[in-house]
């Protein structure tokens, strides 16, 4: 073996010990990542719907449909892998998931499934004008605040 592929050998391998220990230090960090990256994208597409119920921008059904078809796709989303026991906010720093979530999981996917029925409905209704974007994101709303309150620390 050359010298050049031992020096190769050697830095490949320091740098996966080196990576390997930083995912050992944050544990979870990729599923946290991915979980609240599904809610911030959930929040995006909720703004321009919040910001025509509340009138702040003027209804566009182009722009309703489209935030209301990508909630319903985010909310679509298979859930299993982004909630390891143990990602909680008393067993890790950078998220405020509730470890009460780990306790029953039965209702926090019963409440996510409210949210996915409310997604599809607010994607029925977006297009077809501003008060049923209005009377769906009230329903949309309230899915999301019963995890919230249940399941997520406050701010």
């Amino acid at each position: 073996m050359t010298v050049k592929r031992v020096l190769t050998c050697v830095a490949v391998a320091a740098t996966l010990g080196v990576v390997g220990s930083a995912i050992a230090d944050q544990p979870f960090e990729t599923e946290i990542e991915a979980r609240q990256g599904q809610f911030k994208l959930l929040a995006f597409n909720l703004g321009p719907l919040v910001g025509m119920a509340r009138g702040d921008i003027e209804y566009d059904a182009a722009t309703a449909q489209a935030s209301a078809d990508n909630i319903a796709a985010i909310a679509s989303l298979q859930q299993d892998r982004l909630w390891p026991a143990g990602s909680d906010s008393e067993s890790v720093s950078g998220t405020r998931a509730l470890p009460e979530i780990w306790e029953d999981t039965d209702d926090v996917m019963a409440k996510f499934e409210e949210l996915r029925q409310a997604a599809l409905a607010m994607q029925e209704a977006a297009g077809s004008g501003l008060d049923g974007v209005r009377g769906q994101l009230r329903t949309l709303g309230a899915a999301c605040s019963s995890c919230h309150d249940a399941y997520r620390e406050s701010q």
